[in-house]
């Protein structure tokens, strides 16, 4: 019997690494995705023809909230400028 608990707790502890593995790389793979939405929501706005209040307040707007703001930049932002303003 206890040969087979002391199986079971090296089964468990392979499984824990592996789920700690596997942990770490999908906060990599989120971590890499956060500085993909905020590097592309900056250079975005740079790019983006609008005033410089606009693109200033913009700016401001993903430094503050990095994450909050890049995404609102790209779900309200770039919807609110006219076909012929977009790039």
């Amino acid at each position: 019997m206890h040969t087979v608990l002391a199986g079971q707790h090296h089964l468990l502890a392979l499984s824990g690494r592996a789920l700690s593995l596997t942990g770490a790389g999908i906060l990599i793979a989120l971590s890499a995705a956060y500085v993909v939405l905020f590097v592309g929501a900056l250079v975005s706005i740079v790019r983006a023809r609008m005033d410089g209040g606009m693109k200033l307040v913009w700016l401001v707007f993903a430094f503050v909230a990095p994450f909050l703001g890049s995404l609102l930049w790209f779900l309200i932002g770039r919807r609110r400028l006219t076909p012929s303003q977009n790039t």
